[in-house]
């Protein structure tokens, strides 16, 4: 079997070399993911990486598309890729880095760190007259228990806190890990909402979770919770956090994401000293290990392909979500 691939990511020499000779029968081309070169994508059969959508839509032979990142919801809009093409995300990859990016904000906002930077540049010597919040005890609720959910989780679970996840669906036979004091159905958020310290999100960008956290189901949070969203903004409404902020419902919001995004200057979450805002970089390329995990899932990947094998990491395109199907499975990080 010959196939043409292309890689779009900023691989470093040992990164090529791997490839390369996971499937030797192949050919490669290799652009960076600032400068893709439209030539190669129409050639491609395989591309690994998010090439400009506007070049993969010219693709009408493109086989499988593999996502660098874990929601390619930008590739799974209708008329972008054949309907015959498979698409595999990055699930497996992104767990550390994201999770500790989560720990980062939770710790930064319960301990009124970003407070005392706004201090600091202020050149003032000046203690904030509340008590702070400890981890220990907090109750923890993961809205999301894929790869970065988890990985959340058993952190929070591992500094002391009682962790909830929830799940789209739940069965009688879905796993409840040992760091979780139980996993429910998304069905049953609301019932969840008054005992959580924190709310973790981490969903994909879909109808069901379009709003999923409006006016209505910020009323039912416990008051002075806090929030943090890196799965997709539009999670969130955006007009009801800001008025959750400013009435003290919820202390606090860690946001990766937003609704609209990028976040418009003049938008009042901007202005809030409760919202630390960073520009959607939680994964990336920040941390080194996580490009070596997405060079590694795409090497398994790989070989499954030319071993005609099912793909793991295959996209549902209605529920957007990694799923065991088709043969494939949903790939987890080490923790």
């Amino acid at each position: 079997m010959h196939k043409k691939v292309l890689v779009c990511l900023p691989l470093n020499d040992a990164h090529r070399a791997a490839l390369e000779a996971s499937v030797p029968e192949f050919e490669f081309r290799f652009n960076a993911l600032d400068d893709v070169h439209a030539e190669d994508v129409l050639w491609a059969d395989i591309v690994l990486g998010n090439a400009p959508v506007s070049m993969i839509s010219q693709n009408k032979h493109i086989e499988w598309f593999q996502s660098n990142s874990a929601g390619p919801d930008a590739y799974l809009k209708p008329g972008v890729l054949p309907e015959n093409c498979m698409v595999t995300n990055a699930t497996g990859a992104y767990g550390l880095a994201i999770s500790e990016w989560m720990l980062a904000m939770w710790l930064g906002i319960q301990k009124d760190m970003f407070l005392y930077r706004d201090r600091q540049n202020q050149r003032q010597w000046a203690p904030i007259d509340r008590p702070v919040r400890g981890i220990t005890g907090a109750r923890v609720l993961c809205v999301g228990m894929g790869d970065i959910g988890s990985n959340f989780a058993l952190s929070a679970h591992m500094l002391g806190a009682e962790v909830v996840g929830v799940r789209r669906t739940v069965h009688p036979d879905t796993p409840c890990p040992d760091y979780c004091l139980r996993v429910v159905a998304q069905s049953q958020l609301d019932e969840e909402l008054p005992e959580a310290d924190l709310i973790a999100l981490s969903l994909p960008g879909t109808p069901e979770t379009n709003k999923l956290f409006n006016a209505e189901r910020f009323a039912r949070c416990k008051d002075g919770a806090i929030l943090i969203n890196v799965g997709r903004g539009t999670t969130v409404d955006s007009d009801a956090l800001v008025e959750a902020l400013r009435s003290g419902k919820i202390f606090g919001a860690g946001l990766d994401v937003t609704d609209p995004e990028p976040l418009p200057a003049d938008h009042p979450l901007w202005g809030e000293p409760g919202a630390i805002i960073t520009p959607h970089n939680s994964g990336k390329f920040s941390l080194p290990k996580t490009l070596d995990n997405i060079v590694d899932i795409f090497i398994h990947n790989l070989k499954r392909y030319a071993d005609g094998l099912p793909l793991d990491n295959q996209v549902n395109r209605t529920t957007r979500y990694a799923a065991d199907q088709n043969g494939g499975h949903r790939l987890l990080s080490t923790l």
